[in-house]
């Protein structure tokens, strides 16, 4: 089974690194629109991958761009796909995959979703005005949680701080990297 690039004649080149003819050029865009993947075309006829994403962006259809951009979804399909990635439902190399998406597009979607989020999510002082302030003398319930678990983490380094020197003693190794020690 031969596509219809393998049966044309060899490959002509203006020299070893020059350019393609044009119209070998116009058969590779319209073989990877229909639908061959980039590495198969790479691989047969010693064109970059960059090469190919230049081409296609200069002298693909006009139909192709549109499916790469997204540019056929609706405002509702882009925010149901970037809500889907958000969630974990969806990652992003499937979403590209399954609807075609380039990921510059993806991101800028992405992008631009946690700046809506930002904007919805804005500091409100009004909200803040209303609340009673805590006198000196009663206690903050956040503030002891705060403290416990200060106290925990301390206690924690401490224990961590004997173990180490319970090894260092035992293995007769450095386990503490000395100061001024050569990198």
């Amino acid at each position: 089974m031969e596509t219809e690039l393998e049966q044309n004649e060899p490959i002509v080149r203006f020299h070893d690194r020059g350019h393609f003819q044009l119209d070998l050029r116009a058969q590779i865009v319209k073989s990877i629109e229909s639908g061959t993947p980039r590495s198969v075309i790479t691989f047969q006829y010693g064109v970059s991958r960059g090469t190919l994403c230049d081409w296609m962006k200069n002298h693909g259809s006009k139909e192709y761009q549109a499916k790469r951009n997204g540019s056929g979804l609706t405002d509702v399909e882009k925010r149901s796909i970037v809500r889907q990635i958000e969630q974990g439902q969806l990652t992003p190399h499937a979403a590209r995959k399954a609807y075609g998406l380039s990921g510059d597009t993806l991101n800028k979607w992405l992008r631009s979703s946690v700046k809506e989020n930002v904007e919805l999510a804005v500091y409100d002082s009004f909200e803040m005005k209303g609340k009673p302030k805590n006198e000196p003398d009663t206690p903050d319930p956040e503030k002891e949680a705060l403290k416990k678990a200060l106290e925990h983490a301390q206690m924690k380094i401490s224990a961590l701080n004997t173990l180490i020197d319970v090894a260092e003693d035992q293995f007769k190794i450095a386990i503490r990297k000395k100061a001024g020690a050569r990198q």
